[in-house]
């Protein structure tokens, strides 16, 4: 592991040696951030889910606070990670940052400034040149999107404290949490003082689905339900109903297929829970978990077979919708949460926790009055965006879902139809509601500058033939034999 401190400007190396003795440094606390890919909601026994096992997980719930309204904006293509993890990282909108990271000041520079040592490890989905700039130490870092999660090339920094060339490793959550243990044990050893902010990024459950290889078949295939929204295929066409995701399984989605899905994806997310287990432990034996925030979220949902669709990109709740724990000095012990949270809101949230000094350039609100009490909410209603094509707004109650492309509505009352099936759009003692929440919408967009119409000046037509979409499926060349083999029927 190398640092990148002595490539700082003189000017910048006094300012931290200043600010870290004025802020008491010894005192602040650690903040580990893990972070899953693709990991929906309901993907966790602390959600209420009664199928999967996540323990590690819902002990770090118990002890902290779970927020059950967090969503990611959106994504302005189909990659929904690289847009997320932009805004996760600078605290700004979709409409501000995009997926652009390059030469934005991101949340583990904030750190540094503040005094920390910045540590990265895992997938990095954004330029770069960003990640050199925002981590002071680094190692087994992925950069890219998707990757065989049993060959994974990763890239430490050398002594120039760039990263260098790939190198194969696997397991890929293994090697993480391993990497992650490593540091934190290093913290503990170096003894100098300063806090740590260490990001791990994995790249699980996003797929390929294929399980470390002993947790094949924990789920046996068959032993888990159908999403209570599941559908043969969508019921209209919108956007790309072949684009990448989508193309993991044929259509119509046949239940059986859905349910060996389900069983790799959640033996990914128990592998996964595991090994935080493990990260967890290292805290503990190192005497650093006592003084150490903990944040666990993911960078955007996934369909997994819900509403006829596989992935994420779509403005329903099981694609938008993303797990988020936080837990540490300054957090209430067992509290869930159902305040609107964004993924950008993270980094003023933990800025105010660890007592940075305030930025009035992020988007995000910080959720520490709603941690403490002192407020229900940061926000009554909450927008969601996706490419040109779906546009949501929901309020405490109901969602209204627009497709400008096909001049088509959904209107969803989510607190007594929460797997969005019943839609209200059209029904005549709802039109008061829709008419509002089309206003809202509208008022949305006029605050983040999204100047996409609401109806398209070309209507595409929404029937489709999900047999002709077939022919288009293909394996791409990051699926393993295991995958080849079970979804794809290659010898």
């Amino acid at each position: 592991m190398q640092y990148k401190s002595f490539l700082f400007p003189i000017l910048l190396v006094l300012k931290l040696a200043a600010f870290a003795e004025a802020q008491n440094i010894p005192n602040k606390p650690n903040v580990l951030f893990l972070f899953a890919d693709d990991q929906r909601a309901d993907a966790l026994g602390a959600s209420g889910n009664p199928y999967i096992r996540t323990p590690n997980l819902d002990q770090l719930a118990q002890e902290g606070s779970r927020f059950t309204n967090a969503y990611v904006m959106g994504g302005n293509h189909g990659a929904v990670c690289m847009a997320s993890r932009a805004m996760l990282m600078s605290g700004q909108n979709l409409f501000r940052v995009y997926d652009k990271l390059k030469d934005v000041h991101t949340m583990p520079m904030a750190f540094a400034v503040a005094g920390y040592t910045t540590f990265g490890t895992g997938k990095w989905h954004n330029e770069k040149e960003a990640f050199e700039a925002s981590f002071q130490q680094a190692k087994n870092v992925y950069l890219g999107g998707m990757a065989n999660h049993y060959s994974i090339p990763l890239r430490d920094y050398g002594p120039d404290g760039k990263l260098g060339e790939p190198t194969k490793k696997s397991y890929s959550t293994e090697v993480f949490a391993q990497t992650a243990i490593d540091f934190i044990k290093q913290q503990a050893a170096t003894k100098d003082g300063r806090p740590f902010f260490c990001y791990v990024a994995f790249t699980v459950p996003h797929d390929p689905y294929s399980p470390e290889a002993s947790f094949i078949d924990f789920y046996p295939d068959g032993s888990l339900p159908l999403p209570g929204n599941y559908m043969p295929f969508h019921p209209f066409e919108f956007d790309q109903l072949t684009v990448r995701d989508e193309n993991l399984t044929g259509w119509p989605r046949k239940p059986e297929v859905i349910q060996m899905i389900l069983s790799d994806y959640y033996s990914l997310v128990t592998h996964l829970d595991q090994q935080i287990g493990k990260i967890v432990a290292a805290l503990k034996e190192t005497g650093q978990y006592e003084n150490t925030i903990i944040v666990y979220a993911a960078d955007n949902g996934l369909a997994a077979g819900s509403h006829g669709l596989l992935g994420k990109q779509s403005l329903y709740e099981h694609s938008t919708k993303v797990p988020l724990i936080i837990k540490g000095p300054g957090v209430p012990e067992g509290q869930e949460l159902d305040a609107f949270a964004y993924i950008h809101d993270i980094y003023p949230t933990l800025a105010q926790l660890a007592g940075l000094p305030k930025s009035e350039k992020l988007d995000g609100l910080s959720l520490v009055p709603v941690l403490s009490g002192n407020q229900e909410a940061v926000r009554s209603s909450l927008f969601t965006s996706y490419r040109n094509t779906v546009r949501a707004v929901r309020d405490g109650q109901y969602k209204l879902v627009r497709y400008p492309e096909r001049d088509y509505t959904q209107l969803f009352d989510l607190a007594h139809d929460p797997l969005e099936l019943n839609n209200l759009a059209e029904k005549p003692e709802m039109a008061t509601k829709k008419e509002e929440l089309f206003g809202l919408m509208k008022k949305w967009q006029a605050e983040f500058g999204d100047t996409t119409t609401l109806t398209a000046p070309s209507i595409k037509p929404m029937l489709y033939d999900p047999d002709t979409l077939n022919p288009k499926r293909k394996p791409d060349q990051w699926q393993p034999e295991y995958v080849l083999k079970r979804y794809f029927g290659v010898d």
